[in-house]
């Protein structure tokens, strides 16, 4: 099996060094390694020429998001199998062998992941209950909130291209939104030991840039309601999700004054609690 391991980045060196260090370091080696600088005003793309040269391959483009970036670099990737790393994330190094004996070992796998190590502010911390994560068949369990990192996903390229790769359309909650139509059709493996390292608290990351996440996830839930893709338990349990995080922000977006999403909220509660949203 070939893999092609993408790392979208904008404005992060040098952090995305080390990132590829642990890239390069893989008892696995990948078979190519994409960058996709997404219009970088820091240099980014001088530094890592000068770094790795031929060991990595270098897209560019004009700043359009963490998606665009992303999904360049499938579309240019030569393998059948993406390995997806934020720039900020590190791998440990047995990552990519461990889930390519993964996959060989499942029948008609199409993605992979792993458990983590959360760094938060150079201190490591311990994820809650909430974001345990799991195998098989888990679409119910990724309804809350985001149950896959991008950073330990390995991931068929004809499924991502088969189901539209990542929306270019949502500026956060992307992967979200992703791992929905995936596990809706899929069951998915899981290895249940920490192979990378996910490091938070920085200031650039997507969840501190943008305020109420779950309006975005929002936008996600109505479009795989509206694609007729869900069993009657998935799409009843997705009606529920929708509408708990629509009363949710409802009592934020009233506290706050926030007239818009007020009636974004209205709008959404008294259409899927109608028999007609469930049609």
């Amino acid at each position: 099996m070939k893999i092609s391991v993408v790392i979208p980045t904008y404005n992060r060196w040098p952090v995305i060094a080390r990132a590829i260090e642990s890239v390069i370091g893989q008892t696995r080696p990948a078979n190519e390694i994409l960058i996709v600088d997404d219009g970088s005003t820091d240099d980014t793309v001088s530094h890592l020429r000068d770094r790795f040269g031929s060991l990595i391959t270098v897209l560019e483009q004009g700043n359009q998001g963490v998606s665009s970036a992303r999904n360049h670099a499938i579309r240019k990737a030569t393998g059948e199998w993406i390995a997806l790393l934020d720039s900020d994330d590190e791998w440990l190094p047995k990552k990519l062998e461990k889930q390519s004996k993964a996959i060989a070992n499942a029948d008609q796998a199409v993605l992979v992941h792993s458990d983590e190590i959360w760094i938060r502010n150079g201190t490591r911390v311990n994820a809650g209950k909430k974001h345990q994560k799991r195998g098989g068949h888990i679409y119910e369990h990724c309804l809350p909130l985001c149950c896959i990192s991008p950073s330990a996903a390995l991931i068929s390229k004809s499924a991502l291209t088969r189901h539209g790769g990542f929306d270019e359309n949502l500026p956060a909650c992307e992967d979200y939104d992703l791992w929905l139509r995936l596990c809706a059709q899929y069951p998915v493996v899981y290895l249940d030991e920490p192979l990378l390292k996910k490091y938070g608290g920085h200031e650039d990351q997507l969840s501190t840039l943008h305020w109420g996440m779950d309006r975005f996830r929002m936008v996600a839930l109505e479009k795989i309601l509206a694609s007729s893709t869900l069993t009657s338990t998935q799409r009843i349990a997705t009606l529920e999700t929708l509408l708990r995080k629509a009363r949710i922000m409802l009592k934020g977006a009233i506290k706050h004054d926030n007239h818009c999403m007020v009636k974004r909220c209205n709008r959404v509660i008294d259409f899927y609690s109608t028999g007609s949203s469930k049609q």
